[in-house]
């Protein structure tokens, strides 16, 4: 247990990765806290409208659709830890004024959507920024334990923030609630202010002064291995990853659910989700498409199923597993473009895959929300999964024919999916090398290692 636990945690052993963890940890609790308070006041203030809880994600979203290829630019330009600093800072700023408005009761749907718009922004220059900064925490062998340990915060977060807002929510007015989220979004400004810049892992390629937008797509279009997670992501991002505007209305309009167990869908999709972060936090080595492509087809699989729960605690449960598998796959594929990309690329790259990934969100967080108000929440969300599941196939029929494997099902000695690679020239057919993919004993799907 103590080895595992080393290995599971190897990267808070740098201190600057430790204070970038304790800083984000604490900034996430309070903006989840502030987002489930804020679904609760959109649906008090829209009269339990599922448009207004898209238009608010859309808007959230939209800036990152809009800037981050820009901002990814800047990463790539000038000192990361900086641009951290600042934006931090303004959306600090923008958020403790948008709680002084809820607080003092005067606020209204519209300044909602303005507030929602103005976050946005700030994240979409911090978004890039910190994904491209992870890798100069720590060295390339411990990459991918600190991007796995950095879902994991994420989900730390997302597990305790909905928690903490629901039953501060059945305690106190919303207005308490943003303020207290509020003072925890204030915590990474001083973590990047404390850390060390002589320890950061920085390469002379690490800042390219004229690094152009068009360059980091064209180094993206002349890589298949990259192209097909971020094309993957593309869908998954646009119409699978918008539980924050369908799982809201599922637990206030379907399942008539109260303050108290407001955040509850949201939670447990958090617990899955951090088991998958975990689950990828020894990972040592870039993982493979198909590692990528398989955990893709079980998502689509499971958002699939959510939406025909029959009630409350039956989403809850299929929402662990499903929460499991969409971080794996995130997980996966940000693994597979974060260690492939050269490092004078890597701040255009990431920004093109935070932009796939969460800017094609106002897309698909208003479809969901006009597909929900039209035809009900449960068909928005086995939609989305029937659309995530389609587009992991295509993806895989795409991979095969560019690679040349070929899928043969074995069933001795147990039943298993084998993905056979062509024989190279300098190895003869009968040596090409398998890899093996479980299949279960029962069920259509095929279960796949974890993320």
């Amino acid at each position: 247990m103590r080895a595992v636990l080393s290995t599971t945690f190897s990267s808070l052993r740098v201190p600057n990765y430790r204070l970038f963890a304790t800083g984000q940890l604490v900034k996430l609790v309070g903006v989840w806290m502030m987002f489930t308070a804020q679904d609760w006041l959109v649906l008090d203030l829209s009269g339990n409208s599922p448009g207004a809880l898209g238009t608010v994600a859309a808007l959230q979203f939209l800036p990152v659709l809009l800037l981050t290829l820009y901002t990814g630019r800047l990463a790539d330009r000038y000192d990361k830890r900086k641009l951290l600093v600042a934006a931090n800072a303004a959306f600090a700023i923008t958020a403790i004024v948008f709680a002084v408005l809820v607080a003092a009761g005067v606020v209204r749907l519209w300044h909602v959507f303005l507030f929602a718009g103005l976050l946005g922004i700030a994240n979409a220059v911090e978004t890039p920024v910190r994904q491209a900064f992870v890798s100069e925490l720590v060295e390339l062998p411990l990459l991918p334990n600190a991007l796995a340990l950095s879902a994991a915060t994420f989900n730390t977060a997302r597990i305790g923030g909905p928690a903490l807002a629901g039953v501060a929510l059945a305690l106190f007015h919303t207005g308490p609630v943003f303020l207290i989220a509020t003072l925890l979004s204030i915590a990474p400004i001083f973590s990047y202010t404390r850390m060390r810049p002589a320890e950061l892992y920085r390469t002379d390629t690490g800042i390219k002064k004229d690094a152009r937008v068009m360059d980091g797509l064209r180094y993206v279009r002349k890589r298949p291995d990259l192209l097909l997670p971020i094309t993957l992501m593309a869908m998954v991002g646009m119409i699978g990853f918008n539980f924050p505007v369908t799982l809201a209305a599922l637990a206030k309009i379907n399942f008539h659910a109260g303050p108290s167990s407001f955040g509850l869908l949201t939670t447990m999709l958090a617990v899955g989700a951090l088991g998958g972060a975990l689950a990828g936090s020894a990972r040592r080595a870039r993982p493979g498409a198909y590692l990528v492509l398989g955990s893709a087809l079980a998502f689509g699989a499971l958002e699939f199923a959510v939406g025909f729960a029959p009630s409350f605690v039956v989403a809850m449960a299929v929402l662990l597993p499903t929460g499991f598998f969409s971080m794996f796959l995130a997980q996966a594929a940000n693994h597979r473009v974060q260690m492939g990309v050269d490092a004078e690329y890597r701040g255009r790259v990431m920004a093109l895959y935070v932009l796939v990934f969460l800017g094609t969100t106002p897309i698909g967080a208003s479809v969901v929300g006009w597909w929900g108000d039209h035809f009900g929440v449960p068909s928005s969300i086995w939609g989305a999964g029937l659309l995530c599941f389609l587009t992991a196939v295509v993806a895989l029929v795409w991979q095969l024919r560019v690679s040349g494997d070929r899928i043969v099902v074995r069933m001795r000695p147990v039943p298993r999916l084998q993905v056979v690679r062509p024989a190279r020239d300098e190895a003869p057919a009968e040596k090409a090398p398998v890899v093996h993919l479980p299949l279960p004993e029962t069920g259509p799907s095929p279960a796949l290692s974890t993320r």
